[in-house]
């Protein structure tokens, strides 16, 4: 498979080309619109952010700043867009680990569901459920069993705890009826590399992550946690297809801004943003990122958002997972 290959600086300016500035359109926002990322430069959230942030500045008329706010797992840039005012001027691009955070830490400033004006959700990136090669296991049925005829002695690995792989391979086993061990890294990289080598049987992996991998006969694909098969592995089969329903483990990106914002507004930015979505070369360029566009409504986003919360609080009371 053929991988495409540009530049943050070519993919900004080629998905900036189809649109046409409608300034005089827009909901105008005095002063600079800020767009906080809640984590480091080079993120999944602040490469989306500053892929979108050229459009949203033509289509608003407005200077709009990407603002890297790291810190506590991403609570302190969230927290400070919960505190801002609901003019517009503060925004902020979040992946789905900011409702699962707020199960996660003892104590969280925000509401995920109430504290913010979720604006669009933007892109799904999926995950699959991968294993070593050496794992007798061709597809997901047969992991669960091996996995059930050695309770606790299957490793698997993630970024983190708490994070979605984590959460994922949690709720898998919830599912299956079975016991693993989780062992957690600070970081992917770590984890594939312990993963390729045989010390951890298995994780989740975003799918354009895998796919090398796999074509490269380092790990062996076994399912999706996706609602439904990816364009790029048409032939890998949906956990829920494979016999178990109700796993759904996947990423997601969305922007937000603080609670209360004008509707007005709020179905301006939804529509530069899905218009911007529905751009083939805004597809092209996400895929490559291993995002998938992903257009709706901010009613549609916002029980998204209530959903996700509702469920990975369950998973993570059910497993007594914390963010230590």
């Amino acid at each position: 498979m053929r991988r495409c290959r540009l530049s943050r600086r070519g993919i900004a300016l080629a998905l900036l080309a189809p649109l046409v500035p409608a300034a005089a359109r827009a909901q105008r926002v005095e002063g600079p619109v800020v767009i906080v990322i809640p984590y480091t430069p080079g993120t999944g959230p602040d490469i989306l952010a500053r892929l979108a942030s050229p459009v949203l500045q033509a289509q608003t008329g407005q200077a709009v700043v990407v603002d890297n706010r790291p810190g506590a797992s991403g609570l302190i840039g969230t927290q400070a867009v919960a505190r801002a005012a609901p003019d517009g001027r503060m925004l902020m691009l979040q992946p789905n680990t900011f409702v699962m955070n707020a199960s996660l830490f003892r104590q969280v400033p925000y509401d995920p569901v109430g504290g913010f004006t979720p604006i669009a959700l933007l892109t799904r990136g999926d995950l699959a459920l991968v294993v070593n090669p050496q794992v007798p296991a061709p597809d997901a049925q047969a992991f669960a069993a091996l996995a059930r005829g050695r309770p606790g002695a299957l490793d698997y690995a993630s970024p983190g705890n708490g994070t979605p792989q984590h959460l994922g391979m949690a709720l898998f086993a919830q599912h299956a009826g079975v016991t693993m061990t989780h062992v957690p890294y600070r970081g992917s990289a770590p984890a594939i590399q312990d993963l390729i080598a045989g010390r951890v049987a298995a994780m989740f992996l975003p799918v354009h992550t895998a796919l090398p991998l796999a074509q490269g006969g380092q790990i062996r694909m076994l399912a999706l946690g996706g609602e439904t098969r990816a364009a790029t592995a048409p032939d890998l089969p949906t956990l829920a297809e494979a016999g178990f329903p109700g796993v759904q483990a996947d990423l997601w990106y969305g922007l937000l801004g603080p609670a209360g914002l004008p509707d007005s507004l709020v179905e301006r930015l939804n529509s530069i943003c899905n218009a911007w979505l529905a751009d083939p070369g805004t597809a092209e360029a996400l895929r490559a990122q291993g995002m998938v566009p992903t257009p709706t409504t901010p009613a549609g986003f916002a029980a998204l958002v209530a959903r996700d919360h509702a469920r990975w609080a369950q998973v993570i009371r059910d497993n007594g997972i914390t963010a230590d």
